[in-house]
């Protein structure tokens, strides 16, 4: 295929599909509104844990199978993937929970005592039980996202800034802005906090099991901290309520309260796109792909979505797992 490719999106759909098509010898320009990654978007607000086996406590078979892929595909791509696993712990009040997570997920381990305080000191000082997943990674999204960028941009994508719909064979991913091609598309809104503190030292992200308000905390280095994420459905972007950044900071207090004294960085918020099932699809619509629907996966199955989209586009009669039969 000598035909250059507009992918329309240089969110991390974008560049994962961009990267795949280059990779098989197809030529592509991005076009985005933004000039370059930045708050703008969803993709710079996620948590970038590659967490298959604890999002299978809600996702479906899928998002499971195919999120396992996606440590050794980033690191194929030269990002860091820091492979140090997860914990999934409880207030002592909520054991039932872990329980519960423990019967609905695979791939992990009990660790109590000194296994827990080998491997998270300062949690173990508060917490007596944990699962550990010990084969999840997670990587720093914004770090990411740049990386691929300048790598294809050494590769020789074109990257444009602009909104208008190009001439020729387009693949859209736009994620909550497509609405206007893919009408069942909805927002599912999420809300953030980035907080650093010299007082708490962490290795690996932390899921905090909770009733009314779950919470996660990815470390990000340098005393930095991740706090996510509200689900709402909403599709209201960029304002954080005061009552969402309480609940993810009283979690964050009840799980370790040296974090009453950290700093608070960033607050952030955007729309997740996600259809009715919570799943991607890949819908073809005359000359455009729409790539599409991630939900709360996108750093967890863009690389698995993105090599099903270019064998579509170098195989025009391939029909990948998440295709979808467009009714419009």
């Amino acid at each position: 295929m000598t035909e250059t490719i507009t992918i329309r999106g240089a969110g991390i759909v974008g560049l994962c599909v961009a990267t795949e098509l280059m990779n098989r010898g197809v030529a592509v320009t991005l076009r985005d509104p933004a000039p370059a990654p930045g708050a703008h978007g969803c993709s710079w607000w996620a948590g970038g844990m590659l967490a298959p086996f604890c999002e299978g406590f809600t996702a479906e078979e899928p998002v499971v199978r195919l999120g396992q892929q996606a440590a050794d595909w980033w690191q194929a791509q030269g990002v860091e993937v820091i492979r140090r696993g997860s914990l999934v712990v409880t207030l002592q009040r909520d054991r039932r929970e872990l329980d519960q997570f423990a019967r609905r997920t695979t791939g992990h381990r009990l660790v109590t005592g000194e296994d827990l305080a080998e491997l998270e000191p300062h949690l173990a000082d508060r917490h007596d039980r944990a699962l550990f997943f010990e084969d999840e990674a997670h990587i720093d999204p914004r770090a990411a996202l740049m990386h691929l960028r300048k790598r294809l941009e050494a590769a020789g994508a074109r990257f444009e800034q602009g909104e208008a719909a190009p001439d020729g064979p387009v693949i859209d991913c736009r994620g909550l802005a497509a609405q206007d091609s893919l009408p069942d598309l909805r927002g599912v809104k999420g809300e953030m906090v980035v907080l650093r503190s010299t007082d708490v030292t962490l290795s690996r992200p932390i899921r905090l099991l909770h009733p009314r308000f779950p919470l996660y905390i990815v470390p990000r280095g340098d005393g930095v901290f991740m706090l996510g994420a509200t689900q709402i459905e909403s599709e209201e972007r960029g304002r954080a309520s005061a009552r969402s950044v309480m609940e993810l900071l009283s979690a964050a207090y009840a799980l370790l309260p040296a974090f009453g004294e950290a700093e608070v960085m960033e607050i952030g918020a955007d729309a997740r796109p996600a259809f009715p099932d919570n799943l991607p699809r890949i819908t073809r619509k005359g000359e455009a792909i729409h790539v599409n629907g991630l939900f709360r996966h996108g750093f967890l199955l863009s690389p698995a979505v993105a090599r099903m989209t270019a064998g579509m586009v170098m195989r025009a009669n391939e029909t990948p797992e998440f295709a979808h039969e467009d009714h419009g």
